[in-house]
C-alpha cells in the first residue's frame, strides 16, 4: 500500500472527531437540566472527558505494545484470553457498530424530513448509509479524502456555533439551581449525577476510534496513540464549550419545553441558535446536525469493518471478511452495512442501546485491565500513567454499569427479581464462548 493511502496522526484526529462528535452532545444536556444544575451538568461533562483521557491514555500503551487492527478483539485476544477477544469481536459486529450506524442514520433522516418534508425518514436513512458505504467499500484514497473532509466540514461548523453562542450569547450561568426550580432535595444528587453520566459516555464513545484500522497508519505505535490523546482533548474542551453555550443561554423552561415537544427532530442547539439569530438561522442547524451524523456513520464504516476483518484474518470468520493488500475490507463493510439497513427498518432494537452501552464499557475495562498482565509485556512495561488511567478509566465504568444496573428494567426469574441488563451480559457470554469453541474445532481455512 502506498504511503499516500497511509492514515497520518491528523487523519486519526479527524477520525476520533468523527466518531466521537454526533447529535449527543447537541440534546443531552437537556435531559440532565431536569434533575441537575447548570454547574453540576457542566461538572458531569468535565468528569465524563476525565474518564475518556484515562482510557485514551490506558489504550495508547495497548496501541504501541499491539500495532495491529481489530481494536478490542486484538488486545483482548493477545493479552488475556482469544475467547474474551472473540466476545469484543461479536459484540462489535452485532452491536457495537450496527447498531450506532443504523440510529444515526435515522436520526440524519428525521432531520433531513425538516428540510424536504416530502422525504420518507427511513427511506434516507438507508440511502445515506448506501452512500457512505459506497465511499469505503471500494478505495482506500476515497475512503481517507471521504473521511477526512466530513470531519473537516463538521468541525468548522460546530467551532461556527460556539463562536455565536460566545459572541452573541449571555455567557453567565443562571443563578437558580435544578433542585430549586424542581423541588428536589438539597445536597449532591448522586443518582442523577452518574445515571447522567452513563449518557455523557455514550457521547464520548468513539475515543478510541484508531485501534480498529491501526495497520493503516504509516507509524501505528506513534500515531495511534497521538491521535486518541488529541482527538479526545479536543472533544473534551468541545463538548464543554457546547454546553457552556447551552447552560448559559438556554433557561430550564426552556428545556423542559424542548423535551415536551418533538426531540427528534430539534436539538438545543436549534433553541439556541434561534434565540440568538432568529428562526431562519436555527433552521440551519438542521444541516450542521445532518452532516454531524454523515460524519460518525462514516467514521464508524471506516473502522468498524476493521474489526471483522482481523476475525477473519485468524479464521474466525469466513475468508471474504479478510482485507485485501491496497484495498480495504469491502465485505466487511458490506457486512456491517446490511445489518445496519436492516436495523433501520425496525422499530425494537432502540431499547438494546442502554444494555449494549453497559455491555460495551465492561469490554473496554477488562481491555485497560489487561495492562496489569506483566507477562505479556516483555521488556517494554507500561508507564505509570497508562496503569494509572487504566485504574481509573476501569473503575469508572464499573461505577456507571452499576448504575446501569440498578436502572435496568427487572424481570421475574426463579422468584427472583432480575435486572435484564444481568441477562443481556450472561446471553452475550454464553453465546460467545459457545462460538468460541464451537469455531475453533471446525476452524475456518483461510
Amino acid at each position: 500500500m502506498s504511503d499516500r493511502k497511509k492514515l497520518g496522526v491528523w487523519s486519526g484526529v479527524g477520525l476520533t472527531l468523527a466518531d466521537m462528535v454526533g447529535t449527543g452532545v447537541l440534546t443531552t444536556a437537556g435531559f440532565m437540566a431536569l434533575e441537575l444544575s447548570p454547574r453540576l451538568i457542566l461538572l458531569d461533562w468535565l468528569v465524563g472527558g476525565i474518564v475518556a483521557l484515562a482510557g485514551a491514555v490506558a489504550y495508547g500503551a495497548l496501541a504501541r505494545r499491539i500495532p495491529r487492527s481489530g481494536g478490542e478483539y486484538r488486545y483482548l485476544s493477545t493479552m488475556l484470553h482469544p475467547v474474551l477477544g472473540y466476545l469484543a469481536g461479536w459484540t462489535s459486529l452485532l452491536v457495537g457498530f450496527s447498531v450506532p450506524v443504523a440510529l444515526a442514520a435515522l436520526a440524519a433522516g428525521a432531520f433531513g424530513e425538516t428540510l424536504l418534508p416530502w422525504i420518507d425518514g427511513q427511506i434516507l436513512a438507508a440511502t445515506v448509509i448506501a452512500l457512505v458505504t459506497a465511499a469505503h467499500a471500494l478505495d482506500l484514497d476515497t475512503s481517507k479524502r471521504v473521511q477526512d473532509s466530513l470531519a473537516a466540514i463538521k468541525s468548522i461548523l460546530i467551532a461556527a456555533f460556539i463562536l455565536i453562542g460566545l459572541v452573541a450569547g449571555t455567557n453567565s450561568l443562571p443563578p437558580e439551581t435544578a433542585e430549586a426550580a424542581t423541588g428536589a432535595n438539597a445536597g449532591f444528587p448522586v443518582t442523577a449525577f452518574f445515571t447522567s453520566l452513563i449518557y455523557i459516555t455514550f457521547c464520548y464513545s468513539g475515543w478510541n476510534a484508531a485501534i480498529y484500522a491501526s495497520e493503516e497508519f504509516e507509524r501505528p505505535r506513534r500515531d495511534v496513540p497521538r491521535s486518541m490523546l488529541i482527538g479526545c482533548s479536543l472533544v473534551v474542551v468541545v463538548y464543554l464549550l457546547v454546553n457552556w453555550v447551552f447552560v448559559t443561554n438556554l433557561p430550564q423552561a426552556d428545556m423542559i419545553a424542548w423535551i415536551q415537544g418533538d426531540t427528534d427532530r430539534i436539538t438545543l442547539a436549534h433553541l439556541v441558535t434561534r434565540n440568538l439569530l432568529g428562526p431562519d438561522a436555527a433552521s440551519v442547524m438542521s444541516v450542521v446536525v445532518i452532516v454531524a451524523l454523515l460524519s460518525a456513520i462514516s467514521a464508524m464504516t471506516l473502522i468498524g469493518p476493521r474489526v471483522y476483518a482481523a476475525m477473519a484474518g485468524d479464521g474466525f470468520l469466513p475468508p471474504a471478511l479478510k482485507v485485501r493488500d491496497g484495498h480495504p475490507p469491502t465485505g466487511s463493510v458490506l457486512l456491517q452495512s446490511g445489518l445496519a439497513v436492516t436495523l433501520v427498518f425496525l422499530s425494537e432494537f432502540r431499547e438494546m442501546l442502554t444494555n449494549v452501552g453497559s455491555i460495551l464499557a465492561i469490554v473496554s475495562a477488562a481491555t485497560v485491565l489487561s495492562l496489569f498482565r506483566t507477562s505479556r509485556w516483555n521488556d517494554e512495561p507500561p508507564s505509570t500513567a497508562a496503569r494509572f488511567g487504566a485504574v481509573v478509566y476501569a473503575g469508572m465504568s464499573a461505577w456507571m454499569v452499576y448504575f446501569a444496573v440498578q436502572s435496568s428494567n427487572k424481570v421475574a426469574l426463579a422468584g427472583f427479581e432480575v435486572p435484564t441488563l444481568i441477562l443481556w451480559m450472561m446471553g452475550i457470554v454464553v453465546a460467545a464462548s459457545v462460538g468460541y469453541y464451537t469455531t475453533r474445532r471446525l476452524r475456518i481455512t483461510n
